[in-house]
């Protein structure tokens, strides 16, 4: 059965303590050359002034407050209250790109069959005055081929084609079959939730053109807070399983193998060095016997691997040699 989507679409903001950048973030769908049927913002427990400056906008945003239970309660919170059949997020510190929405429409208008749809994004240091697409809309054409949609989010995954969660606009009744946002998870609830679609639905489509505006370097971000190994291992422990009982192991090896060697590279630029051990022991499996060699020269001097570290990163940037705008290697 096919779903109208022309004025069909709630959009999802949870906020926290975002009053400097919420209303940028509502500028941007209000602005949207396809307006959505209704903007929820969910105030997950704020203590700075989020809620006067959403009340600005009257009657066009619907406001709900919480205590304070973390960004996937609070998108649950959300999808709950939500009367669209397609639920379309963004988080309060970024923005839409104003066809963001008209883009994935016309897309979901060819390709009615779709569950789901993402697209490409700008990564933005607006520190350092610098954009870039996150993968450019040449490459992502490319790896689409005559075609506008993946036949498995996972392959796109590894292809850095993914999108991110500004960018996810899925049909509401998915989250009936899978489940909401998983609120045990102190990090990666997002990959939790997009990983559980893709078990029942791989095929994704893909805009190649920028949707959104993902802003980096932003305070108190849950990458930097909780970057643990054994919350990255519960993560993948919690997949490892979910995947055999889907019959999506084979599929999902790779991608789990993928974010062990992100996570431990990561750890060695954000002193976490001695984390990267216990991590490679819980997945003995899951990485090349090369990289975990690698991985165990570099944590046998700690000091001496964060100081090259820091020295590289300092070079890095200096140069300014990266290949895209990134916050950090544990992203």
């Amino acid at each position: 059965m096919q779903t109208d989507t022309s004025d069909n679409i709630s959009v999802v903001i949870p906020a926290y303590n975002a009053a400097g950048t919420i209303g940028r973030a509502l500028d941007s769908v209000i602005a949207q050359t396809h307006p959505a049927r209704e903007i929820i913002v969910v105030d997950d427990g704020s203590t700075d002034r989020t809620a006067q400056v959403v009340s600005e906008y009257g009657g066009r945003v619907e406001y709900l407050y919480q205590d304070n239970a973390g960004p996937g309660a609070a998108r649950n919170t959300g999808i709950r209250a939500a009367h669209g059949e397609w639920i379309a997020f963004l988080d309060a510190d970024d923005e839409w790109l104003p066809h963001r929405l008209a883009l994935q429409v016309d897309l979901l208008g060819r390709h009615p069959d779709l569950a789901w749809v993402t697209g490409n994004y700008i990564d933005c240091a607006c520190r350092q005055n610098r954009r870039r697409e996150r993968v450019s809309s040449e490459r992502i054409q490319e790896l689409l081929g005559d075609g506008e949609c993946f036949e498995s989010f996972f392959d796109a995954l590894l292809l850095d084609a993914w999108g991110c969660t500004d960018t996810m606009l899925i049909r509401r009744r998915v989250f009936e079959e899978t489940g909401l946002f998983c609120t045990d998870l102190k990090r990666g609830h997002d990959f939790d939730m997009w990983w559980r679609i893709a078990y029942q639905h791989p095929r994704v489509g893909f805009c190649p053109e920028p949707l959104a505006v993902y802003h980096l370097d932003v305070p108190g971000s849950v990458i930097r807070r909780y970057y643990e190994a054994s919350i990255l291992g519960e993560l993948i422990e919690r997949h490892v399983q979910l995947s055999q009982s889907h019959g999506m192991a084979e599929a999902f090896r790779p991608v789990a193998s993928h974010f062990l060697r992100l996570w431990t590279r990561g750890m060695l630029f954000n002193d976490r060095i001695g984390q990267i051990r216990p991590l490679l022991r819980r997945f003995p499996t899951l990485t090349s016997k090369g990289w975990r060699c690698l991985m165990w020269l570099l944590t046998v001097c700690p000091p001496l691997t964060r100081w090259a570290c820091s020295m590289l990163s300092s070079v890095v940037r200096r140069l300014r040699l990266r290949h895209s705008v990134v916050r950090s290697p544990s992203a």
